[in-house]
């Protein structure tokens, strides 16, 4: 600690910096690994048991990678604070440092330092490589439905396309045995149709189509008015064709997460007008159902209704007006595209609110050093992604507040780094 002697802070700060460098790199490489391989496994499941191209299945891996470095980086932040924490209280380095005069705050100053480039740098993957990773990602993976069909083959399964559900039942040789396939058929007719075998093939003439080709056909139509009459007829064979999305439909179901934090803004502040047009609308048709309870009220108060007509003629009015205001307005979709928006934010920031705590935290581990950091890290990732999920999954299904719901796993993080700080004295 020749800075600490010197009296030259700048090493110091440089030393420090290297330390918490070499051990943000170490965790770094561990989490990458971690979610790298969880992506991989994902993939193997569902693309590499089925014999996709190689060179197709690497360009997957590539988007992925987006997602996989934006959250590798905040955890990181925290394993990595705390081994070097550990590290440099396990070697008396800091304790030579606070006696030569220097407060712990001078030496927290590289972990915030880095910390905050972690973030950006989180913050910019979460932002721009990651919605344009997942939506390269939908656009080759729709193009390996068609070029290699078998991704589609599953045995004994119901699977639906839109209008369409199919039943499938062994998959043998690139083919399935005995499927139906239920739909409708011409002037909306409720249709089945059964074949022996099914090959699922490509359609060169569009990118959201796959064709199944039937052999030893047997369809069956019913109309509805006419329930008891049955059409029947046999093929020995025919192509059947799936539309898995229109193509106008594919450009316009890009989702949040396919959207940059300026773009999600834009959408939010659209679809906050929409849903305030529909609560000013609620509240004329509330206020015209008042009014119309209202002028029923005063005629029976008149007199000029016998009771039960007066009844008959408030009954219905009241359950109306009671049924309005009890029906929730709410938009699913809007309270996803806010936690979205948000999580853009308090993931990659997390970093910060990591090092908070790591740093004091790290400091009480003297004679473990970055053995115990580096476990003790792992465990409080585990806990922080359990919050995130909690408070993603409350904000979704029960409508909490999308800001805390995303935020307040940091607001925990910084308030027990603030409480350490405090307990050990170094704010001073």
């Amino acid at each position: 600690m020749a800075g600490a002697r010197s009296g030259r802070p700048r090493i110091l700060h440089a030393y420090v910096g290297r330390e918490f460098a070499l051990s943000l790199l170490v965790a770094f490489l561990f989490f990458f690994v971690v979610f790298f391989v969880n992506q991989l496994l994902l993939m193997a499941e569902d693309i590499l048991s089925k014999r996709a191209p190689l060179k197709d299945v690497l360009l997957l891996l590539v988007y992925a990678m987006p997602s996989v470095i934006a959250m590798s980086f905040p955890f990181a932040a925290l394993v990595g604070g705390l081994m070097a924490a550990g590290r440099l209280a396990a070697s008396n380095e800091i304790l030579v440092a606070q006696a030569s005069g220097l407060p712990a705050r001078t030496l927290f100053a590289p972990f915030a330092l880095l910390a905050l480039l972690v973030s950006l740098l989180s913050f910019a993957m979460n932002d721009y490589f990651l919605p344009l990773g997942t939506m390269e990602f939908g656009k080759l993976y729709r193009k390996l439905l068609v070029s290699s069909p078998a991704l589609e083959l599953e045995p004994y399964s119901a699977r639906r396309y839109r209008d369409v559900t199919i039943v499938t039942g062994a998959v043998e040789g690139g083919g399935v045995e005995d499927i139906l396939i239920f739909d409708r058929g011409e002037k909306g007719k409720g249709r089945v149709i059964s074949a022996r075998r099914a090959r699922l093939l490509g359609d060169s003439g569009g990118e959201a189509s796959l064709v199944l080709r039937l052999e030893e056909v047997w369809s069956q139509e019913a109309s509805p008015e006419e329930p008891d009459r049955f059409e029947y007829s046999t093929a020995s064979g025919m192509d059947y064709r799936i539309a898995l999305k229109e193509k106008g439909e594919i450009a316009a179901s890009v989702g949040p997460r396919e959207m940059s934090s300026l773009d999600l803004g834009r959408a939010i502040a659209a679809k906050d007008r929409a849903f305030a047009e529909r609560l000013r609308a609620r509240g004329a048709e509330a206020q015209a159902a008042r009014a119309s309870l209202g002028e029923a009220y005063a005629l029976a108060a008149a007199g000029s209704l016998g009771w039960e007509n007066a009844r008959a003629r408030l009954a219905p009015k009241l359950a109306a007006l009671r049924d309005l205001e009890a029906r929730p307005l709410g938009d699913r979709s809007r309270q996803v595209y806010k936690l979205e928006y948000y999580k853009k934010f308090s993931i990659p920031f997390g970093a910060l609110c990591f090092v908070v705590l790591a740093f004091p935290l790290g400091l009480r581990a003297r004679r473990a050093g970055r053995s115990v950091g580096f476990g003790l890290g792992l465990l409080l990732a585990v806990v922080y992604w359990a919050l995130l999920l909690g408070g993603q999954t409350l904000g979704t299904k029960l409508g909490w507040s999308p800001f805390w719901s995303m935020w307040l796993p940091n607001v925990f993080v910084l308030a027990a780094g603030a409480g350490l700080w405090a307990a050990g004295g170094l704010a001073r």
